[in-house]
């Protein structure tokens, strides 16, 4: 029989409306509501047909039913904003990572969730906590998804076609998620891990994640959590010019246009300078990317489960046949990891303690 919640599932999932599935597979758009709803079982052929369309092995949608994640439980940037078919897609990519996460964790063990509860405090108060409870005093974060690994976080990437959605994050019971687009500058994407840490830790619980200040809080915790206001102080002159703010912004691998904001924030560039600053920087095309960026971070966690899995035999076509998923959704969820080869390398020195695994069992 077919489990109808994965028609819906594929279907958001390449960002189409019932109306634009129906002209491709040649069934009413009525009709394939009714399949999503449970309300009546499409045949063997048309279920063919919608596999085609939608680019997922037939097998896909028979298999169990998946657990649904609610908007209201996510944290979307500018959710207000958001398109209807990009937080469907975004959305139902999300179902299909927590399937895969509790595909892997069944085999090996991951390291547990470490985010601490700190209550209310303000979100300033609350980056300086969370370096305290991970040990990393003043320090620059040397790789932020290495970091967040470590301590117990399950990071993995957005597709492409995800362009309006910058980052999201959600817990599945305790363990938190977090979501990445790759398609942002790697500076900008380490201020996005740090922001949907300050949504982990700050709301979900302790604050509605939809309420007016979320999203404000989420940005002040994440400048603090990068830029400790002790080791800006300690760095930077007062009213630097341009060019040693370039300079700077390598210390803690952030935007320019980031640090700027600190600094202003701090006190230690006024409004007039600041203000002259920005636009510097837009001239030197700082607006719209980040000319000599630093390096892309992925994930340390899924390359080590990657190693451990070849190492028992269990290659990447297993692992999308078990799960019923076309071949490159996998790559797609792992920064691109699970498809390239295997080569070794020294362990990041960025995460306050190792993100280890153990193998549990093997299929």
């Amino acid at each position: 029989m077919v489990t109808s919640s994965r028609i819906a599932l594929a279907r958001k999932r390449r960002g189409l409306t019932h109306v634009e599935l129906s002209d491709i597979v040649n069934v009413s758009a009525q009709s394939l509501s009714n399949y999503e709803n449970d309300r009546q079982e499409p045949s063997e052929a048309v279920v063919k047909r919608i596999a085609s369309a939608l680019g997922f092995p037939v097998s896909f949608f028979y298999a169990k039913e998946t657990d649904p994640i609610a908007q209201t439980d996510v944290s979307f940037r500018a959710r207000s904003k958001l398109r209807a078919r990009q937080r469907n897609m975004a959305l139902s990519g999300g179902e299909l990572v927590v399937e895969l996460h509790d595909w892997i964790s069944t085999r090996l063990r991951l390291p547990e969730p470490d985010l601490p509860t700190l209550g209310k405090p303000d979100p300033a108060t609350a980056a300086a906590m969370v370096r305290a409870r991970w040990g990393l005093g003043f320090a620059p974060v040397s790789n932020m998804i290495h970091l967040l690994e470590a301590h117990g976080v399950r990071v993995f990437s957005l597709a492409p076609e995800y362009q309006d959605v910058d980052a999201f994050c959600l817990y599945r019971g305790s363990t938190p998620f977090m979501f990445l687009n790759t398609g942002k500058s790697a500076e900008r994407s380490r201020f996005d891990a740090a922001h949907e840490l300050g949504h982990l830790i700050l709301h979900f619980e302790e604050r509605a994640v939809d309420h007016p200040q979320a999203e404000e809080e989420a940005n002040t915790f994440a400048r603090h959590f990068l830029m400790p206001p002790e080791s800006v102080r300690a760095h930077m002159p007062a009213s630097p010019f341009v060019d040693q703010i370039l300079k700077a912004k390598h210390i803690w691998k952030v935007s320019a246009l980031g640090l700027a904001y600190q600094l202003h924030d701090l006190e230690i560039l006024s409004d007039w300078y600041y203000r002259r600053t920005c636009i510097e920087l837009g001239k030197r095309g700082f607006k719209k990317g980040e000319p000599d960026g630093i390096a892309r971070e992925t994930s340390q966690l899924l390359d080590k489960v990657f190693r451990v899995l070849r190492a028992k035999g269990i290659g990447p076509r297993q692992i999308t046949n078990e799960l019923h998923i076309p071949g490159d959704m996998l790559s797609e969820f792992a920064f691109g990891l699970a498809m390239v080869p295997v080569t070794g390398g020294a362990e990041s020195k960025a995460a306050s303690k190792p993100a280890s695994l153990r193998l549990v069992s093997s299929s």
